[in-house]
């Protein structure tokens, strides 16, 4: 008498269906591979948490120390008609812009040391589709900023001289959200190009670093000459901070409908861009 289980009448079919080359198993989400996979980006940057959250938010916070102590505790910013300590000017923008330089910093790693330590295929071999393998890099690259924001925040709350509880959470949120997006996909998209870290550095020194520290973050485009203050309007980062500022303060250097509609179009070019680039396997697959 055999041991054996029983045999289904249509076991045999759906065996022959599961193993079908060319049919689908996954015909919606891989859920359980896109939480897999944006798992293991957050704890690769949370198991040297020291390095990448708290390092950048005292480094953050460091920026606040000098150029307060420079202009003294009397100093103040005038934007559109209304005048403002400078502590509580510079504090929106110092958090959004680690927010943002570290969203840069954790998606530009990911693809980047895969392929430099041969391990590219662990991204390009399970069974996630483009659209989930590029919201898993994006997904744990805005977590770190949220972090680091969050970090530098609750820092700010306890320093002595700075109001910096928002008036607009929606607006903190929204911007935060959506220039940490933005950072986090331009560094899927050096990931991608760059073949090593030297590239990736060349783009945070050249790119990165310019853009945030002539966006507004320490002043206001108010006070440039015409010509520069064209040119600022002309760096997305400008629109981010001004807008994340205005949650805190009410009141920014450009108008907030504008730089949330900038920004959504911004993101999904820049997001049609990586998903194209990471479908075909440019610099991937080669």
């Amino acid at each position: 008498m055999s041991s054996q289980p029983p045999i289904s009448p249509n076991m045999g079919v759906q065996s022959a269906i599961r193993t079908e080359p060319g049919v689908p198993v996954i015909r919606n989400v891989n859920w359980g591979g896109l939480k897999t996979l944006y798992v293991k980006e957050v704890r690769r940057f949370f198991k040297v948490q020291l390095q990448t959250v708290w390092a950048p938010a005292i480094q953050t916070l460091l920026y606040l120390i000098v150029f307060t102590t420079a202009l003294g505790a009397n100093g103040a910013v005038h934007v559109r008609g209304t005048t403002t300590s400078f502590a509580d000017f510079v504090g929106p923008g110092l958090i959004v812009m680690g927010m943002m330089t570290n969203a840069f910093a954790n998606s530009s790693f990911s693809l980047l040391v895969g392929k430099i330590q041969g391990t590219i295929v662990d991204y390009l071999m399970p069974p996630l589709s483009t659209g989930e393998l590029l919201a898993a890099l994006v997904g744990g690259a805005v977590t770190r900023a949220f972090c680091v924001g969050g970090a530098v925040w609750l820092a700010m709350l306890l320093w002595p001289g700075i109001h910096i509880m928002p008036r607009h959470p929606l607006m903190v949120l929204a911007f935060g959200l959506l220039g940490s997006v933005f950072l986090a996909l331009l560094g899927v998209l050096t990931s991608i190009w760059a073949e090593k870290f030297d590239h990736a550095a060349a783009v945070t020194n050249f790119v990165v670093g310019p853009l945030t520290l002539l966006s507004g973050t320490f002043y206001s485009v108010d006070r440039l000459s015409p010509l520069f203050r064209d040119i600022s309007h002309a760096n997305p980062f400008f629109y981010i901070i001004s807008g994340f500022r205005y949650g805190f303060l009410g009141v920014a250097d450009s108008p907030v409908a504008i730089g949330l509609a900038l920004m959504v179009v911004l993101n999904g070019a820049l997001a049609a861009l990586c998903y194209g680039l990471l479908r075909r396997g440019w610099k991937l697959k080669s």
